[in-house]
């Protein structure tokens, strides 16, 4: 398969699952009776964006056509995509305005200088697949499976989709991993045409069916600050806020910062248990 099939493929399955949310009441439009599909029908896109019907069926059935910006805006509207689903769009459609950047995975020792110096705070270096590429002595201590994960598996989505009880485990862990699936899809859509990529997603689908089943269903979202609340096994509830810094193109540095004294006395019992354990 080359990759502008592969890219259609996806193509299709994001419109048709965008499609079947947007119920005919949601455009004043009447359901009518025997509607077989859930949400609008495609000749109902097609006439609200106003494109051709056949032009648009043979765009959600993935064929080789091409598609403006100015159609692929007015599909926008139609099917109420948010800024990252209209970026996933735009990019599926081979429209996207910004080349993909490198992800070069390199770690520079500055990186790894400023991890080092954010003391008790958990903070790693990161890239757009979730391959974790450097972190804290913090971070070590919170995330200990993670970080003596062998190369391939040093991955937070990996290890959220595949190992079912780790030493600080995620609340609000149905929520946080529909989100987080979101946001790799929306990283994923610069990288159809990796071989890494794709078979990241190979393996961890057949690793995880709840990834799968998330997988299929397209959603989209940015990267943005998250508050997420963590139980650890000895030390119980941890709170703490997450700021993603852009460090280069596809790296990130992500600082865990603790946002009540339970959590900032939690890191420093951590920090020194990993150190006596020296």
């Amino acid at each position: 398969m080359t990759v502008a099939e592969a890219r259609r493929i996806d193509l299709s399955a994001f419109l048709r699952s965008r499609r079947e949310r947007i119920t005919p009441e949601m455009v004043d439009l009447a359901p009518g009776p025997r509607r077989r599909t859930p949400g609008l029908r495609r000749e109902e896109v097609a006439q609200l964006a106003g494109v051709g019907v056949t032009w648009y069926t043979w765009l959600e059935q993935g064929r080789p056509i091409n598609a403006s910006p100015q159609v692929l805006d007015a599909i926008s509207r139609t099917l109420r995509l948010d800024s990252a689903e209209r970026h996933h769009l735009y990019r599926l459609a081979g429209q996207a305005a910004d080349p993909v950047p490198v992800d070069s995975g390199q770690v520079t020792p500055e990186m790894q200088g400023i991890l080092d110096r954010l003391g008790d705070m958990p903070a790693c270096v990161s890239n757009s697949r979730c391959d974790v590429l450097a972190w804290n002595d913090a971070y070590a201590a919170l995330f200990p499976e993670l970080v003596a994960a062998p190369e391939g598996e040093r991955n937070s989505l990996w290890q959220a989709c595949v190992r079912p009880e780790p030493t600080t485990r995620l609340l609000d862990r149905d929520h946080e991993l529909a989100r987080a699936v979101a946001v790799f899809r929306g990283a994923y859509s610069r990288h159809t045409d990796s071989r890494c990529w794709q078979d990241f997603v190979r393996r961890l689908s057949a690793e995880s069916a709840e990834f799968a089943r998330l997988w299929a269903r397209q959603d989209v979202a940015d990267p943005g600050p998250r508050v997420k609340r963590y139980k650890h096994r000895e030390l119980g509830g941890l709170r703490f806020s997450t700021t993603s810094l852009t460090a280069m193109p596809e790296i990130r540095l992500i600082v865990y910062t603790p946002m009540d004294d339970k959590t900032c006395r939690a890191m420093s019992e951590l920090m020194s248990m990993r150190e006596s354990a020296r």
